[in-house]
């Protein structure tokens, strides 16, 4: 337990992080990776370039700070992280390594502000944070290991399937190598997969949600071609989609993630997604049919019909389920988009619009797509009085060792 003079230095440092955080954190990982680079390994590189991992674990870190007095208001970022770093593998001796790096930086960019009182604080308050980050990991991989079908840390996998769902998303199917039982998952969980990427001489590790209900035998994960004009193209997907082939084999650790659906439940469910935000969002599309009661509304937002995956089988599904409904948004559709059988409404989503579609009695919400997208979903569920604790949201995005 932190003291409360401890407590008291963490708060006074609050605003001074905020302002420099970007600084240190950048200075964080050029100490890092100066004196270990085999962690390169477990860092998104194209992230790094980007700059949005030293933004996120800035933010992360400044959250720390600023709820030292309050630390169960962290409790759910927690979990995810717990969840993202047992997803990666990172080790308990690796967080020594972290919290040197990191009170190094503080000190060389803060310099005589960082005092030896407020070093020693925010040490204190790390190995706090590191203790119980390493015990909620241990708990995870245990959990993973022991259950049928079960393992930890990497297994082998072979390619079963690759197909094509539009022009920028490709579907893999994945099966135990060791021809093994395999464990099942909640639906809205993901994978990590480990591949070795030449350009950079390092392996690197991505993080895709599984896009199918448990079968015990085999994942399917759905995979975006990443690269925006005038961003770096995405080094593990375009590796994925150009030289992954059926019969290759690829290195998979078991399924983590907070963001899933309650598979006993039978309240109606809400699932709105944009762009390969869809892959979770199918998953618990398939698990909740299984109920035929259950009433589902899928919304999901794409450019146009090209880039849109999976819709002939969404719109299959709506067709053989009564109480399933599926509303697409296309913001820019072709000519080749017809309104009232691609896509329902042109534009970006706009949960208003269809208020009367999703305002179902005792629904969840379930958001999944990027960042911007997802926070405006939220604002707009929440004018429409939705309760906060019926929204939930997947956030795939760096933190302290990053997907």
């Amino acid at each position: 337990m932190l003291s409360q003079a401890t407590k008291e230095l963490i708060k006074a440092t609050a605003p001074v992080l905020a302002e420099q955080g970007n600084s240190i954190i950048r200075r964080f990982y050029q100490r890092l990776f100066q004196a270990h680079p085999e962690l390169r390994n477990l860092f998104n590189m194209t992230h790094q370039e980007r700059g949005q991992q030293q933004e996120a674990l800035a933010r992360a870190v400044y959250a720390y700070a600023a709820n030292i007095e309050q630390p169960e208001t962290l409790a759910a970022m927690l979990r995810n992280i717990a969840h993202k770093h047992a997803s990666l593998g990172v080790l308990p001796d690796q967080y020594p390594i972290v919290g040197e790096h990191l009170l190094g930086a503080i000190k060389d960019v803060l310099q005589e502000a960082a005092s030896a009182d407020i070093l020693a604080a925010w040490a204190e308050a790390y190995q706090q944070l590191a203790d119980l980050l390493i015990d909620m990991e241990r708990e995870l991989h245990d959990r993973s290991a022991s259950r049928e079908g079960g393992w930890r840390d990497w297994r082998t996998f072979v390619v079963q399937e690759k197909r094509q769902e539009s022009e920028v998303i490709t579907s893999f199917v994945l099966a135990p190598s060791d021809g093994r039982p395999l464990a099942d998952f909640l639906p809205g969980q993901y994978i990590s997969v480990a591949v070795q990427v030449p350009e950079l001489g390092l392996q690197q590790i991505r993080q895709y949600s599984l896009s199918d209900m448990p079968n015990g035998q085999t994942y399917r994960i759905s995979v975006k071609r990443e690269g925006e004009p005038g961003q770096p193209a995405g080094k593990v997907s375009c590796l994925l989609h150009d030289h992954i082939e059926p019969g290759d084999e690829l290195l998979v650790a078991p399924p983590y993630g907070t963001f899933h659906i309650d598979v006993d439940a039978r309240t109606p469910i809400v699932l709105i997604s944009g762009g390969v935000g869809l892959t979770p969002m199918v998953s618990m599309l398939k698990t909740a049919l299984q109920d035929p009661a259950r009433q589902v509304v899928f919304v999901h937002g794409a450019r146009n019909g090209r880039v849109q995956a999976m819709r002939n089988r969404l719109r299959q599904a709506e067709r053989e389920n009564e109480n399933f409904r599926v509303i697409v948004f296309y913001n820019e559709p072709l000519a080749e988009d017809v309104e009232g059988r691609d896509y329902d409404h042109p534009g970006l989503v706009d949960v208003k619009l269809i208020r009367d579609q999703i305002l179902l009695p005792d629904a969840d919400y379930y958001i999944c797509g990027p960042i911007p997208f997802m926070r405006q979903q939220h604002d707009a569920l929440e004018n429409l009085g939705i309760p906060e604790a019926r929204i939930h949201y997947e956030v795939f995005g760096p933190d302290l060792f990053a997907e």
